[in-house]
């Protein structure tokens, strides 16, 4: 079972950027992947998905500030979050687009002044 470890959230004020990135134990090239995100009281949900080929999608939320990215022979996926607002604040995770994968901890990304 593919073990996934998020990193890179933090407080960051808004306007500000973070880069979170997500390791794979074991290969993920072939799934479509997606980054999570669950804010206190709300459900999860899929503010960017990245195909095995390389296309990507974005929740209307987050679309022109967020960007995600692949590399697939590191097994690493990547988010890059520009133009951060308070509403972007949640736990952030990686995971296959269909739940395939056991959630990692996540990591937690908190924009605030």
């Amino acid at each position: 079972q593919v073990q996934l470890v998020e990193s890179g959230g933090d407080l960051v004020q808004p306007g500000g950027s973070l880069r979170l990135s997500c390791v794979a134990s074991g290969t993920i090239s072939i799934y479509h992947m997606g980054w999570y995100r669950q804010a206190r009281g709300k459900q999860r949900e899929l503010v960017a998905r990245i195909s095995r080929s390389g296309i990507t999608n974005y929740a209307d939320a987050v679309k022109g500030r967020f960007t995600i990215s692949r590399d697939n022979a590191k097994n690493t996926l990547s988010l890059q979050m520009n133009n951060l607002k308070p509403e972007d604040t949640a736990v952030y995770h990686c995971n296959d687009i269909n739940w395939r994968f056991n959630w990692g901890q996540g990591t937690r990304v908190t924009v605030s002044s």
